[in-house]
């Protein structure tokens, strides 16, 4: 009997068309956290999926010996009645229901046709004291933010007596406040015995919390790093996920290409859709050149979201005032279409549910923004559609197995870039990238940089909002920085340094 608590071996899993996983191995000692790394695509979520009974036995080569035994999960339940529990990057909660209805749904407390409530979120309070979150288990979902959300999902993995917790991207939506709450969470889970599997882009998270890497690139294993015996450094992370070394994580800009101003927006001002009395925007005032690229900085709730979409045809709020400018001539954009044919453009940060159709193929999804070049007199063209989506798969990189492939079968980073190749083809000038990196890993990351720089370079005007500050500092010309809703200060590419940025939010919160 060997002394891991987990051990996966040979793991081979066929998609129609690709082999995800060819020969995989996996071994996770009790009581450590053990970390999975590779590109999107590379098959860690696949594997996990395995793990869990998502992919049943059956549906893939190779053996999981969990705890000295031989397991054969056929769905998520088998796996669950052994203690091992799957955090999805998509949190699996309903917002309408209480935090502890929740956390023991499918798990109710009490007999078989009468569910204890006393019971249920007596325990529910127990346990959200364990896992630090000072909310009533009787709060509805949708009144907690994300962060508050990620401990849910931990506190009903540990009502379900967890003894293997996978967490899938657990910080991807994160503020680097809530992200370090949450890792440190899973140290001290891990002193109380708890082992854990992490799968993350984030290489200074990983390197923070775990104690072995597991490095997957195209569907193998490439090897596993043990942190006391190890030289353990992000480079040595990215030349395994990449199979080469990223000597700059940030691709140069050649030259300057600064033009006049085409975006230009004056005291503008959002009220929130429901509670009409409350500023979400307030009194902002911005400008981004033709080839420059402007970003907004601020921490999770600071207004940048909601800012771009009531820029982008009025998505957003209630009461808007302010003034709008494109290319010095003052416009009101009403809807989506009117922000398109005025050539703007906004990539959303949920690119899952509001920036493609996961179930129709990438031919579909690429031309949806701008039907009219693929159609006539209402009719589609197909063969304009396949040319235009081929040009496109072809000119971003795209990994796929055709145009034909559904976007929900494509890894992070792919759906990404289709998602910025459905935007291209509309022929924006002014691009507004809302978190354009979140849940895709470093060589992704490159190349979706080295299209914003392709993109000022053609004279294009970008607007970039990103929750990461090292990636403003690193691609941006100016950086706004906004808090609580107001614009709150703006430095240049030389001046911007994280603690110049992080210093300025904190002395603008209130109660600072």
């Amino acid at each position: 009997m060997s002394g891991y608590m987990l051990e996966m071996k040979k793991i081979t899993k066929r998609f129609p068309g690709v082999k995800a996983l060819d020969n995989v191995n996996l071994q996770v000692e009790k009581g450590q956290i053990h970390a999975l790394v590779g590109e999107n695509g590379a098959g860690k979520s696949t594997l996990m999926n395995i793990l869990s009974g998502i992919y049943p036995y059956g549906d893939y080569e190779g053996t999981i010996i969990y705890q000295g035994e031989e397991c054969k999960f056929y769905e998520i339940s088998d796996s669950e009645k052994k203690g091992i529990v799957i955090i999805h990057q998509e949190l699996a909660l309903v917002p309408y229901m209480t935090i502890g209805e929740n956390m023991f749904l499918g798990n109710e407390q009490g007999e078989k046709y009468r569910i204890d409530w006393e019971e249920t979120y007596r325990r529910a309070d127990q346990l959200l004291e364990t896992v630090g979150l000072r909310e009533s288990s009787r709060t509805l979902i949708k009144d907690i933010g994300i962060g508050k959300q990620q401990l849910v999902e931990i506190a009903k993995a540990l009502a379900k007596n967890v003894k293997l917790l996978i967490l899938d991207e657990p910080t991807a939506s994160l503020n680097e406040a809530e992200a370090r709450k949450l890792l440190d969470l899973l140290l001290q889970l891990k002193q109380e015995g708890l082992t854990s599997i992490i799968i993350s882009h984030k290489l200074n998270e990983i390197s923070y919390v775990a104690d072995k890497i597991t490095i997957i690139r195209d569907g193998a294993t490439i090897e596993t790093l043990d942190k006391e015996k190890d030289d353990i450094h992000e480079d040595r992370i990215v030349r395994g996920m990449v199979g080469r070394a990223l000597t700059d994580r940030f691709p140069k800009r050649s030259g300057s290409n600064i033009g006049e101003v085409s975006l230009e927006i004056k005291n503008w001002t959002v009220y929130h859709p429901l509670y009409s009395g409350r500023k979400v925007v307030d009194d902002v005032s911005l400008r981004v050149h033709k080839g420059e690229v402007v970003g907004i900085a601020g921490l999770m709730g600071a207004g940048r979201t909601e800012l771009a979409l009531s820029i982008f045809g009025r998505n957003y709020g209630l009461n808007i005032s302010g003034s709008l400018y494109i290319n010095g001539e003052e416009v009101r954009l009403n809807n989506a279409r009117q922000a398109i044919e005025k050539r703007l453009a906004y990539i959303s940060e949920d690119r899952k549910g509001n920036g493609l159709i996961l179930s129709n193929p990438i031919r579909v999804n690429l031309t949806l923004a701008k039907m009219d070049k693929v159609s006539s007199h209402s009719i589609i063209d197909g063969n304009a559609e396949v040319i235009a989506a081929n040009e496109y798969i072809e000119k971003l990189r795209t990994k796929c197995t055709s145009i034909e492939q559904n976007v929900g079968n494509l890894s992070g980073g792919n759906q990404q870039k289709v998602l910025v190749s459905k935007w291209m083809f509309a022929d924006p000038e002014i691009m507004i990238l809302d978190e354009p990196t979140r849940g895709i890993d470093v060589g992704a990351k490159y190349e979706i940089y080295c299209i914003i720089n392709q993109l000022v370079a053609e004279g294009k005007s970008i607007l970039l909002i990103s929750s990461e500050l090292p990636e403003l500092i690193g691609m941006c010309d100016r950086i706004y920085i906004m808090n609580e809703g107001r614009m709150v200060g703006e430095v240049s590419k030389e001046e911007a340094t994280q603690e110049r940025i992080m210093g300025q939010i904190l002395k603008t919160s209130k109660g600072v």
